[in-house]
Formats: structure tokens, sequence, C-alpha cells
């Protein structure tokens, strides 16, 4: 598979794993990176001495490229960027900001940069700002979200009827056939989340990933929207979340409510009752627990069989 994002990257498919908090560490990122895909961090739940040792690890344990995924939100920002800088970081993925903030920087140090974005509008923005290409996001997606709810097959062919640079779809996609469609519909690549977080080398814990197995059709839902919108699994959290609804709650209620390090109770620790438990509605196409180098490999494969199914009609 040869195309404008495998030259971007230099990698053999155009397959990016997404840098997901308290999911995304060296040994998920080089998985992928070693079998043709690119591995990303996520660095949005690391501090920056973290980073770096994600980072120096993943340089050890492969010689292929490999990035970075950093929410611009985040408090040591740039400390995270001036770290980047210094460890040789060639591909950084920013989302949850404004993409003018820092790709100036990073591109004077030869760094490729890619946003996410959830909407045309914003996608146009990123170009503008400089950035090589765009990950769009649809609506299915796991964890935070766009305010637009804007799902993935229309949101694809929207952007690209209007973006020159790379186009990445994410939300939403888990196989070769989902990939296919992707593509069909405008993408360069796929941006895949929770298929890896039901992966071995997936550093979240293991609970929370057989979690993800066991899912099936409309056990995620998509709620504080008043703080920023994210998809999670319903537990006994998210019950407490609609309960607190009905009281007409203000933004300090539910900021209260939710307190700090909820996510990494989750899923890094697997509290699975008072946990937020973050992951995409494709969760009940995930039923199994298995390698990510076997995860890309029957990705492609099965891309390829549609491919040729599609071809022959």
């Amino acid at each position: 598979m040869n195309n404008r994002i495998t030259e971007l990257f230099n990698i053999q498919y155009p397959i990016i794993q997404a840098g997901m908090i308290w999911n995304s560490g060296w040994r998920l990122a080089t998985a992928v990176s070693n079998c043709g895909g690119l591995g990303l961090l996520g660095a949005g739940s690391m501090y920056p001495e973290v980073l770096r040792e994600h980072i120096q690890k993943c340089k050890k344990a492969t010689d292929k490229p490999f990035g970075v995924n950093v929410p611009m939100l985040y408090p040591d920002i740039e400390k995270i960027i001036d770290i980047i800088i210094e460890e040789g970081v060639k591909i950084v993925f920013t989302s949850a900001g404004n993409p003018k903030t820092h790709t100036s920087k990073l591109k004077e140090h030869g760094i490729t940069v890619v946003h996410v974005v959830s909407s045309v509008k914003f996608a146009l923005k990123a170009q503008e700002a400089g950035v090589d290409a765009v990950v769009a996001e649809g609506f299915e997606a796991g964890g935070h979200n766009g305010r637009e709810e804007t799902t993935t097959f229309t949101l694809i062919p929207m952007v690209k009827e209007q973006l020159e640079i790379p186009l990445i779809a994410a939300g939403g996609i888990a196989t070769g056939r989902g990939m296919l469609a992707a593509m069909v519909l405008g993408a360069d690549g796929v941006q895949v989340g929770s298929r890896f977080v039901a992966s071995e080398e997936a550093s979240s814990h293991r609970a929370f990933k057989q979690m993800v197995v066991d899912a099936k059709e409309g056990d995620t839902y998509l709620t504080l929207k008043e703080l920023a919108p994210v998809r999670m699994l319903k537990n006994k959290f998210f019950e407490s979340v609609m309960q607190l609804y009905k009281t007409n709650p203000t933004k300090e209620d539910l900021i209260k409510h939710l307190g700090r390090a909820r996510a990494k109770r989750g899923m890094f620790e697997g509290d699975l009752e008072e946990g937020e438990l973050e992951i995409g509605q494709i969760a009940g196409l995930i039923h199994d627990i298995k390698p990510a180098a076997q995860i890309l490999k029957d990705m492609v494969e099965e891309f390829e069989i549609a491919k040729k199914e599609v071809s022959d009609l």
C-alpha cells in the first residue's frame, strides 16, 4: 500500500494507532510500528519525564517511525513539546486545541505535524496553520469528541471535498472493511483506537480490555458535553452522571462529580464501577484481545479481500 500517508510517515501500511490516554505506552506504539503501521504514544496521561522515558524505550525497541499524540490543553504542554524536540521525535499528532500554537515550532525542528479535528471548519483551520495532514474523527469515536456530532461516514467526504493535504479517517474503524470504506469515502489512511485498546500490548488494565470485548451495541454513550464531550462505557459512574443531570446541575457540579483521575481509575487501574471507561461504539464489533501485530495483519488481509470483492462487483 503506497499512498500519501505511507509516504508522509515512511510506513508500510496507512494505519495509525491512536495515541490514547492510559492505553498507548511504548509497548503498544513499538508493536504497531514494528509491523508496518504508525504507533503513537499517548502523552495526555504522562508527566513530562514519563513521556521522555517512553520515547527512549521506543527508540530502543524499534527502528521504525513512531510518534507522540499531544492534547494541547495539557498543563505541561511547553515541557512536553521541548522533550519531544530534545528526544528527536519526528512525528507529532496534536489535538484538543489550536493547531497554530505549536505547529511552527515543531516544523522548525523537522517534525511532521498532524492535527485531529471533528469538523470541516477545523480541518481547514489546521491546514491554514501549516500541518502536514489532518485526522478527521467522527462522533462514533471513544474518549473526548467534537461537539458537532458528525459521524465518520458523513465527515470524511465533507472534509475531503475541501481539504488539499492528506486526510486520515478516525472513529468507528476497527476492521479491514471499515478501513476500505473510509478510503473509498476519501481518506488516505485510518487512525484506529478502540481495536488497539483490546490488544496484549495496550497499557490499560486487563479488566477494562475485557469489558471492551464484552461490550455490545448501545453500551457506550457520549455525555458531559458541558465540560468536554466524552464517549464511555455505561457503568455505575456513568449512571451517577445520568442521575445528576436530572437535578439540572451547574458546570461546577459536574466538575466536582467527575473529580480527578477518573479515567486513570477506570482504564489504567481497572475500577469498572467508579472509573471513566472511554471507548468507541465499535467496541460492539471487538470480540477478543490479541497482539497488536495480529490486529494489524488481520486488518490488512481483510482490506485486501474486501477490495477485491468490490472490484469484482
